[in-house]
């Protein structure tokens, strides 16, 4: 079956969301292999990949890399081994102290290693397997970029040919940790791209969901509980809090940082609050002591997907309670932190043992 057929075919489909986060991928990662584990077992096939499972997959920075290996066939085990070498070699060369005045890592390691997993393939690649989604964010406009390959996307035309390198490199472009994507866009157009985590989507699950749904996208899927599929991975979370001291003290410079952390957090709060409210969904959190987890709460009274999000708890509490209460929960909060790539994995793995529940997944999207 073509992509374009497998797209454009009625029936239940399936949507996996990842988000950004640097080096925590690794915690991603802990879940999908065990995600893929589960559905090799259950469809009693060794080399069933997630890009068989899932219609449409999207990414945010970190995300977009995961993402796209997985659409490109990769298996989880495989990204996750990768992910290990990747990690260190991307984080790893720092610029120099004079050098740092734009951004904090060189790029050459990145691209090198994006080059060597995508080499030439463009948007329109027959060897992307699956509907595929790169959350970026254009800088020289202020826009939010979903680039899709889609054929019959309404930019498509004009964004085929743009290196899957390229676009993975541009969603990456976290600021102050690398420098900005130049990409050319068509009509003679050339964009400054930079990390889709400064946008609303660094979780891009509510961007899959319209993506899926509205009209102005191509997809056109159908909503309901037994209709739509949303799986939505994290790569931990932890509560956001400061003294009073602390806060009555920031410079100018401290609230550069602090104010970007709590625009991302309030994005990522209003997107499961929106995603519960629409939803069936077997792992509803609550959102905060005043309104819970929107079980008793449906707008419209009919669920518009099937919701799924899983997010390993990086405190020491949550930390203790899967064997990992030995490491400092706070050190592992720093998304360029290369040395905790491999903790990073196994806690995510122990995480997925606990979160993931087989009967999450319905059979009614089992693949035809």
């Amino acid at each position: 079956m073509s992509l374009l057929s497998r797209l454009n075919t009625p029936g239940p489909k399936r949507l996996l969301a990842l988000d950004g986060g640097g080096i925590r991928g690794a915690i991603t990662l802990g879940y999908l292999v065990e995600l893929e584990k589960i559905l090799r077992e259950r469809y009693r096939k060794p080399d069933f990949r997630l890009c068989d499972y899932f219609d449409l997959i999207g990414g945010t920075s970190t995300g977009a890399i995961i993402a796209s290996g997985l659409a490109i066939g990769m298996s989880a085990v495989e990204i996750s081994e990768l992910y290990q070498v990747l990690g260190g070699r991307i984080f790893g060369q720092k610029k120099g102290l004079f050098q740092r005045l734009s951004a904090k890592f060189k790029i050459d390691a990145l691209e090198s290693e994006l080059t060597k997993i995508f080499g030439d393939m463009t948007l329109a690649s027959e060897r992307i397997r699956t509907g595929l989604c790169i959350v970026t964010k254009r800088a020289d406009t202020g826009s939010t970029w979903p680039l899709t390959n889609h054929p019959e996307a309404k930019y498509f035309k004009y964004n085929k040919d743009i290196l899957l390198r390229e676009a993975v490199r541009a969603s990456t472009a976290a600021p102050t940790y690398f420098e900005p994507e130049a990409i050319e866009v068509g009509k003679g157009q050339v964009g400054a791209f930079v990390d889709g985590g400064v946008s609303m989507h660094n979780d891009p699950s509510m961007m899959l969901f319209l993506m899926a749904t509205l009209r102005g996208f191509p997809y056109h899927w159908s909503t309901g509980a037994d209709q739509l599929l949303l799986t939505s991975i994290g790569t931990g979370t932890w509560p956001q809090e400061s003294t009073v001291a602390d806060v009555t003290d920031n410079k100018l410079w401290d609230w550069a940082g602090d104010v970007i952390n709590l625009l991302m957090n309030d994005a990522k709060e209003m997107h499961h609050l929106l995603l519960q409210y629409l939803s069936q969904s077997p792992t509803a959190k609550p959102i905060d002591r005043e309104i819970g987890d929107l079980s008793q709460d449906l707008l419209g009274g009919r669920a518009a997907l099937h919701y799924l999000r899983y997010d390993a708890v990086l405190t020491q509490e949550a930390l203790s309670k899967i064997g990992f209460g030995h490491v400092d929960a706070t050190s592992l909060h720093e998304m360029s932190a290369a040395e905790n790539r491999g903790v990073l994995a196994e806690i995510g793995a122990a995480a997925a043992q606990i979160d993931l529940q087989r009967d999450h997944f319905p059979a009614v999207f089992d693949p035809a």
